[in-house]
């Protein structure tokens, strides 16, 4: 029997070259975003990535478009304030969210972060899909659950990721994988695949590349 939720298969050479070009080209920084109001035009295809405080978004869009600088990367969990923009070419928006769950930062500034980020899921036509970033040691934790409920009720496809797969030991891998299949199939919104990657390695980075180019 075919496991649920298999790994998205490596793409082939035409689909990765397209990824590759897409993401060596022009990557800019457009906007932080505090506010819904403060959206840039919806012009074009948006992805977005959302995940845990400290899960490794910035880390992965560094790694993706080879800019070490790129997006901003701290240890400290909830320094991530904003919706980022980064234009990804003509054709693309590449979105970074604020990171959810615990993060060092008031009751009421963290709630605000929550608000943004639901509000935007909900309400955005161009958003093609999101990334749910999962630390690859760890799993689906609550507040995982608890984003992929809200873009469930969204009707957004959202494609799991899992990141950090550098620091898993190759004999918890299929444990790990195992459980997050399990708490998927709960989700009607969950895309059919997941996505390893690491961005120390790059493992999974051309199939990510070409899975969002597709998405244009």
């Amino acid at each position: 029997m075919s496991l649920p939720f298999p790994l998205t298969p490596e793409p082939d050479i035409g689909a990765s070259e397209t990824g590759r070009k897409l993401f060596a080209g022009p990557v800019d920084f457009v906007k932080g975003v505090v506010a819904l109001d403060g959206l840039p035009p919806a012009d074009r295809a948006e992805v977005c990535f959302a995940g845990r405080s400290n899960v490794g978004k910035s880390s992965l869009i560094n790694a993706l478009t080879g800019r070490k600088t790129l997006a901003r990367t701290s240890n400290t969990p909830g320094r991530t304030q904003e919706i980022n923009y980064f234009a990804l070419g003509a054709a693309h928006y590449l979105v970074d969210l604020p990171g959810y769950g615990f993060a060092e930062a008031p009751r009421a500034v963290v709630a605000r972060w929550q608000a943004l980020l639901r509000d935007y899921l909900a309400g955005r036509a161009t958003l093609r899909r999101a990334f749910v970033l999962i630390d690859h040691r760890h799993g689906i934790k609550a507040p995982d659950a608890e984003i992929m409920a809200l873009l469930d009720r969204a009707a957004v496809t959202f494609h799991t990721v899992l990141t950090k797969a550098d620091k898993v030991k190759a004999a918890d891998r299929a444990r790990i994988l195992d459980g997050v299949r399990t708490a998927l199939a709960r989700h009607p919104a969950a895309y059919p695949e997941l996505i390893v990657t690491s961005s120390e390695t790059g493992e999974g980075l051309a199939t990510l590349r070409a899975e969002i180019a597709a998405l244009a």
